[in-house]
């Protein structure tokens, strides 16, 4: 049985106005992928899966394929536009 890590969640803009907090702390098998993280955090607030996002690993931007350890940190964000 794998060990289960802590990753903490953060949202900004209207992903925290739809989870109700700017952080939570969510455990996961040890080795899961970033996108097993999402897939995770879609299911639990449906809504997220209404809006464009964006995801970031420790500041970097993620494309999914990310294995998460434990402590990381995740991002959760709207696309931002300027001019």
């Amino acid at each position: 049985m794998k060990r289960e890590i802590c990753i903490r969640v953060m949202f900004f803009a209207s992903t925290a106005d739809v989870v109700g907090k700017r952080t939570i702390e969510v455990l996961v098998p040890e080795g899961s992928k970033s996108k097993e993280l999402f897939d995770k955090l879609i299911a639990e607030f449906p809504e997220l899966s209404d809006k464009k996002l964006l995801f970031a690993v420790n500041q970097e931007y993620a494309n999914g394929n990310e294995v998460l350890r434990d402590g990381d940190e995740v991002a959760i964000f709207t696309p931002v536009s300027g001019g």
